[in-house]
């Protein structure tokens, strides 16, 4: 058995679900690779962990990996797992004064966004619809960040930005209607990613795979029994007890709107499209959240995924797509 530890990029969530179902249902055991999981303290400490050599895998934003390899580092994603960002614009529907359905509803709005790289890709959002210039888009507040959805709850904002299930999230606890624009829709970019460094993939190409062939297994298993997902989650995490079914909404969101695309059908779970690193990575040298120069067509590689394996090269049938 093959021990590796797996960096996640935050403590336990629904969103992470897959992997726990994955480790509870002995798919790694099966590939004889015994996974230690490691909760994190966001994307980019994931994604710089995993490039140090400190984790075998992490579970990293796509934006994070570039910016890890703008500052020298070298992470290699090894699976895109959500093939779309989870950034979203989300409001209340008695702060915004009608259905949001389209960002050009946004002229003359206040926006506020809860962390930096959501606030880029709003700021894309609104250039490519024609109206930054028109939009009130705030910076970031390092002190309050955390509230952005208090402000949008007292109206002092007309929108917030966060992720998606942030708006779904106020309106069960608040009983007041919510809508969200998931930025996914709009912006070819993607989401979340498996990452390793070149090193390990070089030294154990074999336990790369196992992983990656495991990981599907629990993705499908997951979106085929999400119930029995949440409940792998909450036997790690038995604070997420009381939000079981929050965590429910935050995968099925993830599996159903996010992880699966025309891209996925024809070349298998986990596979990289080079135009999607490209736009991203154009869309982050507009910014100055990069500390050096970056090269979307190096951090990414379909190598290590079996695509003759079902879960892979077959995951569409496998979820009845």
């Amino acid at each position: 058995m093959t021990e590796v530890t797996f960096q996640l990029n935050w403590e336990p969530n629904g969103f992470q679900s897959p992997y726990f179902l994955a480790r509870e249902r002995g798919f790694y055991d099966e590939e004889n690779v015994d996974v230690r999981f490691v909760e994190g303290h966001g994307s980019p400490f994931a994604a710089e962990e995993t490039a140090r050599g400190r984790a075998d895998f992490g579970l990293a934003g796509a934006s994070a990996v570039l910016s890890v390899q703008s500052e020298g580092l070298d992470p290699l994603a090894v699976a895109a797992v959500t093939q779309k960002t989870p950034a979203a614009v989300y409001t209340l529907r008695d702060v915004f004064g009608e259905p949001f359905e389209r960002p050009e509803q946004l002229v003359g709005k206040t926006v506020g966004p809860s962390a930096t790289k959501t606030r880029i890709l709003t700021a894309q959002l609104l250039e490519d619809a024609g109206i930054r210039d028109e939009v009130e888009l705030l910076p970031v507040d390092e002190y309050t960040h955390h509230r952005v959805g208090h402000k949008l709850l007292d109206g002092e904002i007309d929108a917030a930005v966060g992720v998606v299930t942030n708006g779904i999230e106020l309106e069960r606890e608040y009983d007041r209607t919510a809508d969200e624009l998931p930025i996914g829709d709009h912006l070819g970019i993607y989401g979340m990613t498996l990452v390793t460094n070149p090193a390990f993939a070089e030294e154990e190409p074999d336990t790369v795979k196992a992983f990656l062939r495991a990981t599907a297994r629990g993705w499908a298993a997951a979106t085929n029994d999400p119930r029995s997902a949440i409940d792998a989650l909450v036997a790690r995490n038995a604070t997420l007890e009381r939000d079981r079914e929050i965590e429910r909404v935050k995968f099925e969101t993830a599996a159903e709107r996010l992880q699966f695309t025309d891209h996925v059908r024809e070349f298998g779970w986990g596979n990289h499209d080079g135009e999607r690193w490209r736009t991203l990575g154009d869309t982050l040298s507009r910014t100055d959240l990069l500390n050096g120069g970056i090269d979307p067509d190096s951090v990414w590689i379909n190598e290590f995924l079996d695509g003759d394996a079902e879960c892979i090269g077959g995951y569409a049938g496998l979820i009845g797509r």
